[in-house]
């Protein structure tokens, strides 16, 4: 299992807690210090589409025009802090999110 995230972020430090005392392995991948492939973006962006951007996060507001009507590849490779976090990679599925639904099928 593969969390994506940043290491100050406090939801991504709680769904990392959680999945560790559920007894998962996981690995934590600092999208900062080692971004994501153009593979993987496609993939996530395939899977969630424009949900996966935070248009709610400062970053994305600090975006210009031009980015902001970018798409979200476009975006993710730019600046990858604006994608929502965590996103969990559990092998045969993806979450984005920790919300009520990611815990109850992961905890």
């Amino acid at each position: 299992m593969i969390l994506y995230g940043i290491p100050t972020c406090d939801t991504c430090k709680k769904a990392l807690k959680a999945l560790e005392a559920a007894g998962h392995a996981v690995t934590f991948r600092d999208i900062r210090k080692d971004p994501l492939t153009e593979a993987e973006i496609a993939r996530f962006v395939g899977e969630f589409g424009d949900r996966l951007i935070n248009k709610s996060s400062t970053t994305y507001r600090a975006f210009n025009d031009f980015l902001r009507e970018s798409e979200a590849e476009a975006q993710i490779a730019a600046q990858p802090t604006v994608m929502k976090r965590p996103l969990i990679d559990a092998g045969d599925k993806l979450f984005l999110g920790w919300d009520d639904a990611t815990q109850t099928a992961l905890l």
